[in-house]
């Protein structure tokens, strides 16, 4: 995680748009490039979608992850941290039942 973070910040500084990129502007962001994603899903079945617009969806899944990672650095979030913080809070509050396993 630590190396993909310097290359997208490293992107992103090379280029001088570190003071665009606000946290508030990097929220919205994140929901424009959502809003991308599920674009490719819209009147389809997701096997559809998957098929028919692979190529953009994985994109549109890379710009939410970039945009994510710059907001939890502006943040001074270590996102992976929290991602292991919640997976273990949810299996807290999500145990695994009998007839799941």
């Amino acid at each position: 995680m630590q190396n993909l973070k310097k290359e997208i910040l490293k992107f992103r500084d090379d280029r001088g748009w570190n003071h665009n990129h606000r946290e508030k502007d990097l929220a919205i962001s994140i929901v424009l490039e959502a809003s991308e994603l599920l674009e490719n899903f819209q009147w389809k079945t997701s096997k559809e979608a998957a098929g028919d617009t692979r190529q953009n969806i994985k994109e549109e899944m890379a710009d939410v992850l970039i945009y994510l990672v710059q907001l939890a650095d502006s943040l001074d979030v270590d996102l992976e941290d929290e991602v292991y913080k919640k997976l273990e809070k949810n299996n807290l509050k999500y145990p695994v039942k009998a007839e799941n396993r």
